[in-house]
């Protein structure tokens, strides 16, 4: 679906629509998209350069990115930055900036706009790459995608609200004017579970707002950067407005965030890091002019209330759906079940049931649960596993699923105390715990009862319950009925509180505002 189209020197903008998603229930499209990824494959194991200043950059260092469904097989390799790149990366970045930021607000949103247009010719292709890179089955791949393209389409049309005539009070004898002008030089630090769409939108906003900006993509994720540097230099991105550079966090990150010319970090990842980044990048460095801006979103400890008269074959269906999708490596995961006494056994029941059900397998063959994303990750992983049996009753799993991949079985503990470690701290993977609760009072008790405060949902029949659910549950995004996961951009701006993060809002009419500053123009008439 085209959402622009140019007459003369006008740009026409239909208003902002989702970008719909591929039903892979229908053959033809499972094997179109089969087909992407066996096309895919034909270039397994080619070399990528980094890019500084528009310029392609190889160096001795590698860092290799592998299939987690099968973990021997190397996909990609690519160029690893270090200390003198990541300079010479802000550098190529200011020296961009000085242009870039003076190109009309309107030729920015039309970057956007064209980029949008290449991801939906380029949409198997994308959902190839991240299948194989990342782990996800084709419709959470596809998601992701169409949430890539979202996040252009509708930080496009936020850029040109922006740049719009701001009101602003009368004064006798003067002519005021406010006007929102770009920040700087970026790093983005984008995170590996919504490898493209957190990349390209984090990416895409501050590039329209007129910055230019170093891109660190994970390290679990490479491909998915590069791709996006394609698309965007198609589209038309000037040479350095956009740098591609991969590198260690401890090296790159560090020195990158550090650095006096930086002006604003975006970052989406685990808490530890974020507050690592946000203590880096409060110190003012020799040099520096101003206190750098951070926006973090760091993840959450997330939970769905289920009440005493709701729908619990929703409620079941809202839990493991939530709990289990792309394998519980979402910020927004249901990792907690909380659910009143009267109700408690049969929920167990039905929630056991539907993870019975649940097949693994390699992404590419699209099963509904694949491997979690690393060596390190499956570690982790079953760490908390090995904790959980120590402090609840195994329901479901518990151990590695078959295969060469980082498989492991969608695991439940219930009877879990709401103070246990497995109750408060952020797994990131295939675990549910589920914790019996008294009554509804009690149960939003529990729920704000985390250090974060990203999403929650609350399955009930009672509009007071509901009415107080709003009230007092102290989280960024709350469902009310449905599952926890699945903000679509503009209809649900994502993020939350706490050490969730800065509730920076991705998808929301506030985003852009972290990557602009305001400035104010007085004349006497």
């Amino acid at each position: 679906m085209e959402n622009i189209f140019f007459t003369g020197d006008q740009m026409n903008i239909q208003p902002f629509v989702n970008e719909p998603y591929i039903d892979f229930s229908k053959p033809e499209n499972f094997e179109t998209q089969k087909a992407a990824i066996n096309e895919a494959r034909k270039k397994l194991g080619t070399e990528y350069p980094l890019i500084i200043g528009g310029k392609e950059v190889v160096t001795e260092r590698k860092l290799n990115s592998y299939n987690p469904s099968n973990k021997d097989e190397l996909l990609a390799v690519f160029s690893k930055g270090d200390v003198e790149l990541a300079n010479k990366a802000v550098d190529e970045a200011l020296k961009a900036f000085e242009s870039w930021r003076y190109v009309a607000p309107a030729e920015r949103a039309a970057l956007l706009f064209r980029g949008a247009e290449i991801m939906r010719r380029r949409k198997l292709e994308i959902n190839a790459w991240m299948v194989l890179e990342a782990g996800k089955n084709y419709g959470e791949a596809d998601a992701d995608t169409a949430e890539a393209i979202d996040f252009l389409e509708f930080y496009g049309r936020e850029m040109l609200r922006y740049a719009e005539k701001q009101p602003i009070v009368p004064l006798p004898g003067e002519a005021n004017e406010l006007v929102y002008i770009p920040l700087g030089v970026g790093v983005i630090v984008p995170p590996w579970n919504f490898p493209f769409a957190i990349l390209a939108g984090m990416s895409s906003a501050a590039i329209v707002s007129g910055n230019c900006i170093v891109l660190k993509p994970s390290s679990e994720t490479p491909m998915m950067g590069r791709l996006y540097y394609e698309i965007m230099k198609e589209a038309g991105v000037p040479d350095g407005v956009l740098n591609f550079l991969p590198g260690s966090g401890a090296e790159v990150g560090d020195t990158l965030v550090a650095h006096p010319k930086v002006r604003f970090i975006s970052f989406t990842g685990s808490m530890e890091v974020g507050i690592h980044i946000n203590e880096l990048a409060a110190k003012v460095q020799p040099g520096q002019i101003w206190l750098k801006r951070v926006v973090a979103e760091m993840g959450g400890k997330d939970s769905i209330v289920v009440d005493s008269d709701a729908d619990l074959d929703s409620a079941a269906d809202g839990i493991v759906a939530a709990a289990f999708g792309f394998q519980g490596q979402k910020c927004s995961a249901c990792s907690r079940a909380i659910i009143d006494e009267k109700v408690y056994d049969t929920m167990v029941q039905k929630i056991k049931e539907r993870v019975d059900a649940i097949k693994i397998g390699p992404a590419e063959d699209n099963f509904r649960m694949g491997p979690v994303v690393s060596a390190s990750a499956e570690k982790s992983i079953l760490k908390y596993i090995e904790i959980g049996k120590t402090e609840g009753r195994l329901i479901n799993g518990g151990e590695k699923a078959e295969g060469n991949g980082y498989y492991i079985k969608p695991t439940v503990f219930a009877d879990i105390d709401p103070m246990a470690r497995i109750s408060q701290e952020e797994i990131f993977g295939p675990v549910l715990a589920i914790i019996k609760s008294p009554n509804f009072e009690e149960s939003l008790k529990i729920c704000n009862n985390t250090i974060y405060g990203l999403t929650g949902a609350v399955y009930s029949n009672n509009r007071e319950h509901l009415e107080k659910a709003k009230r007092e549950l102290l989280i960024g995004n709350l469902y009310l009925n449905r599952k926890c996961t699945g903000a679509m951009v503009g209809g649900h701006p994502f993020g939350g509180f706490n050490m969730s993060g800065t509730d920076s809002k991705a998808g929301g009419r506030d985003y852009l505002l972290l990557f602009l500053q305001a400035k104010t123009m007085s004349e006497k008439i």
